[in-house]
């Protein structure tokens, strides 16, 4: 046994060969096998960023050989800015992208009672082509952002650098910010306001996540180098920083202090957006053993228990 159910999570581990497969106990006492690890794969990676509580219990189906790596000794790494450390941080954000992904993909195949018909044509990709762009807000935007989420562990020459080649977009509610299948050329931080992130699931579409102050949108298109997966509009009046995916991926990629946040700041709006997303996993869950669906709950409670380590 590797890691059990219910325990606190210490860190993430590599498998290097071997084999281990995640099961959890059904209501009723069923076992079920939610994930298997074969060599190269890696579990409890959301240890490295949050403390939480494994959900499934790991057991080693062969001998297995590997490494496992510390949340503490990992921070530590981190710190020193050592560029190991960088490239494990960026494989986590990879990591939990497809965490995100694949469970919002999940989700969207239950019917939910806030899914409503695909309203019209994607976005265009035009579709800020006519928004003017302004090096300037309508209020004291540099005095704003250091109470931002996003930037609560900057330092102000950190916050300059990370927005020094951003755009300000002051945008009415429902203005379409990108769609599906748009190529991402930029991501946005949400300063004041709110947009919606909304999916589509054959023809009809829901809402995934509403970002507010301090949240980032876009981001993991542009570190990809793909389309958007989903689409994005304005929920209210707001004030966004835009940042050219160029310029993104060139702090992201850089070395200097403002980096290294900027990973620890993508890894909590990631945690954040899976803890949203587990939310409603446990709401369907819980929905389809009262209606007495057991596959569906069963299949529900795999995509959750397969996180390992589940943000809550």
């Amino acid at each position: 046994m590797l890691v059990r159910h219910g325990e606190a999570a210490r860190g993430a581990y590599v498998l290097r060969s071997g084999s281990a497969e995640a099961v959890v106990t059904l209501p009723g006492g069923d076992r079920l096998v939610v994930a298997k690890v074969a060599p190269g794969g890696v579990f409890g990676e959301m240890a490295l960023v949050e403390r939480g509580r494994c959900t499934a219990t790991v057991i080693a189906t062969a001998n297995v050989d590997g490494w496992f790596l510390e949340r503490e000794d990992f921070r530590a790494l981190v710190a020193q800015r050592n560029p190991a450390a960088r490239r494990v941080q960026h494989t986590l954000t990879l990591i939990l992208a497809d965490k995100l992904q694949q469970v919002n993909a999940r989700v969207l195949e239950c019917p939910a009672a806030e899914d409503r018909p695909a309203r019209g044509a994607p976005a265009s990709p035009a579709a800020l082509s006519g928004v003017r762009r302004s090096k300037r807000a309508g209020f004291d935007l540099r005095a704003f952002l250091p109470k931002l989420p996003l930037f609560e562990d900057f330092e102000d020459f950190e916050i300059d650098e990370a927005v020094a080649c951003a755009s300000v977009l002051e945008l009415e509610r429902g203005q379409a910010i990108f769609g599906i299948g748009e190529p991402a050329a930029a991501c946005f931080i949400v300063v004041r306001g709110a947009i919606e992130i909304t999916a589509r699931h054959g023809s009809l579409e829901r809402r995934l996540a509403v970002l507010g102050p301090g949240q980032l949108a876009g981001f993991i298109a542009v570190l990809e180098g793909r389309a958007h997966g989903a689409a994005a509009s304005t929920r209210e009046t707001a004030t966004l920083l835009e940042l050219a995916g160029e310029d993104f991926r060139r702090l992201y990629e850089g070395q200097s202090s403002a980096a290294t946040k900027l990973h620890h700041a993508i890894h909590g709006n990631l945690l954040a957006s899976l803890g949203h997303t587990n939310r409603t996993l446990t709401r369907l869950i819980s929905m389809a053993r009262l209606r007495g669906a057991r596959r569906e709950g069963d299949a529900l409670q795999a995509a959750y228990c397969a996180q390992i380590v589940a943000a809550g």
